[in-house]
């Protein structure tokens, strides 16, 4: 594969395209930046540019290029004349040292420099690993020196995490040794993905820098570790810990800049889980991004089901800044197999039937394709279907998904060649892009603040997933009742399900009707500021495969990284 890329530009004339001089920006190296929230309070009067976000169908294990498309898209809509920006979440180092690539796209519609930015970034994932950590020998701390806050050790709730994937850590002993080691307790090490703290970085909100950083020292007071023996929720703020965690990520607060293979801003900030978190990137970085351009393009993670919804009910809820327009990704393949064919089967290739033309499982699968159209519309900005094109894909099966995406109320299906072609390859998905997002939007949210929490839960599995309705166990009925009697029952909710599937389950697909979605358990991220439905087991810690790519990592003679690209 040879992705069409030219030499990255000098940072600072990225930052040139939109407006912003070298004073501005804060050099990490010659192609990435800090930015300060500041430069909100500089472009306070100008009107933001319109926002588009990208999601897509349930997706199936190889991927539907969610990503790339969005890459993609915004390459094509500056080459068509339109100031565009692209604004991503991190790559997670786990995920790239497993199989390569992590959310930096691919092909001919990436980020540049791809390898630092997959590995390291600015380095913003290895300080809050270190700002979760803190917390968590703050409360070992705690246990060992006489426990002055009653913290019941059976309550404790808050894990370390780590960057690398070790399935040896997912549940550990701590404190063996003796006294001098600490307290013996039952512990577990997280991906830095899943922290708490990555997830309330992306939530920030502020008029400027030192109002974010108010936000964040507040959010950041607000986590809880466990409950003391009388039942008292004990945060971050009752272990004192706050104010060092915060110190240690006032720099991680400002967004990073960087730009794809074709020069364009690409705003790379935050990391989080779309299971377990919102899936999305900060709010900073997309504030800025729409004060220094004339569009946006954001990604949600997973389906509409998943990363759409919490990126509405949660993101722009906090943000108070809705989509205009809203891009479903969709692949053939995908489409076959929530018809029912293609058993996908790992560390093999794919089914060749995947890739012969079959409209009979093609338009089986659509119904999948139809209820993610249906979700993107509830929310009230105009839907369009992108189809991540391969070689083999017919036009007769393209025509098909045209039908049917429109019939459901798409504004059309366009598809899209940016992993072969870069910009070029998008442009008429661009052109419809801009086109619908300058039309008029009636946004809102799926639920009020009021709502209760069951019901919030039951009106996300119902009208998102299309559950005929939720069941509770004792455990998850008594931490909501407990939740809503200590004043936190108007918190939005985050269901953690599998995204494999609009059920519960990750082999039940196409769009399945008459089921119970079942939540097991239930979870406080009160900095954050959601509650957290558990809905299966979700790895928060993933393990290595038996050839992870990092076997294929190197430096060559010139110093440069190999290897990363998958």
């Amino acid at each position: 594969m040879n992705a069409i890329t030219q030499a990255p530009l000098n940072i600072a004339r990225v930052a040139e395209k939109m407006g912003l001089a070298l004073a501005d920006i804060e050099p990490h190296g010659n192609y990435r930046a800090k930015l300060s929230p500041d430069l909100l309070t500089r472009f306070v009067a100008k009107p933001d540019g319109k926002y588009i976000v990208v999601t897509s169908l349930t997706p199936t294990p190889p991927g539907e290029g969610k990503t790339t498309t969005a890459i993609g898209l915004a390459m094509a809509m500056n080459r068509i004349g339109y100031q565009t920006a692209v604004s991503l979440r991190q790559s997670a180092l786990g995920a790239v040292l497993n199989y390569r690539g992590g959310a930096a796209g691919g092909g001919s519609a990436r980020l540049m420099p791809y390898a630092a930015l997959n590995l390291h970034a600015s380095g913003d994932h290895h300080i809050i690993e270190l700002a979760n950590n803190l917390l968590a020998s703050c409360v070992d701390n705690q246990l060992l020196r006489g426990n002055a806050l009653e913290l019941d050790p059976f309550s404790l709730s808050w894990s370390r995490v780590i960057q690398i994937s070790d399935r040896a850590l997912r549940q550990v002993l701590t404190g063996l040794g003796g006294r001098e080691n600490g307290t013996p307790r039952e512990a577990r090490f997280d991906a830095v993905t899943a922290s708490e703290v990555m997830a309330l970085l992306g939530l920030v909100n502020g008029a400027d820098e030192r109002g974010a950083l108010q936000d964040l020292r507040a959010r950041v007071a607000r986590i809880t570790v466990g409950r003391s023996r009388r039942g008292k929720l004990i945060t971050a703020e009752d272990l004192k810990a706050a104010g060092a965690m915060t110190a240690l990520l006032q720099d991680v607060l400002k967004p990073n800049l960087a730009q794809t293979n074709e020069g364009t801003p690409a705003f790379v900030h935050t990391g989080t889980l779309g299971h377990l978190a919102h899936g999305a990137s900060s709010i900073l970085a997309d504030r800025i991004a729409l004060k220094t351009n004339d569009y946006v393009v954001t990604e949600a993670a997973f389906g509409s089901d998943l990363g759409l919804e919490k990126f509405m009910n949660i993101k722009c809820r906090v943000s108070g800044i809705f989509p205009n327009a809203i891009v479903l990704v969709a692949t053939l393949r995908a489409l076959k197999m929530h018809g029912g064919i293609g058993k996908v089967q790992a560390g093999k290739p794919l089914p060749d039937e995947l890739y012969k033309e079959n409209l009979h499982a093609l338009e089986r699968g659509a119904a999948n394709l139809v209820k993610h159209i249906e979700n993107a519309r509830f929310f009230g900005a105009p839907v369009l279907v992108a189809i991540n094109r391969f070689a083999r894909d017919t036009d007769r099966e393209i025509a098909r998904v045209e039908q049917i995406a429109r019939d459901a109320g798409a504004e059309g299906t366009y598809t899209s060649d940016a992993f072969a072609r870069g910009g070029a390859g998008a442009i008429s998905l661009g052109e419809a892009t801009a086109h619908a997002a300058n039309k008029k939007t009636q946004p809102k949210l799926l639920y009020a603040d009021a709502l209760p929490l069951p019901d919030k839960i039951e009106r996300v599995a119902t009208q998102m997933y299309g559950a005929s309705a939720v069941d509770f166990s004792g455990v998850a009925q008594d931490k909501l009742a407990l939740l809503t009697e200590q004043g936190l029952g108007a918190l939005p909710v985050c269901i953690a399900k599998t995204h494999l599937s609009l059920t519960g389950e990750d082999k039940i697909k196409g769009r399945p009707k008459n089921f119970r979605l079942p939540v097991r358990d239930i979870r406080l991220a009160a900095g954050a500021g959601y509650v957290i439905a558990l809905c299966n087991e979700i790895r928060t810690m993933s393990g290595m495969p038996a050839h992870p790519a990092l076997e294929d990592f190197d430096i060559d003679a010139d110093g440069r990284i190999i290897g990363v690209e998958g």
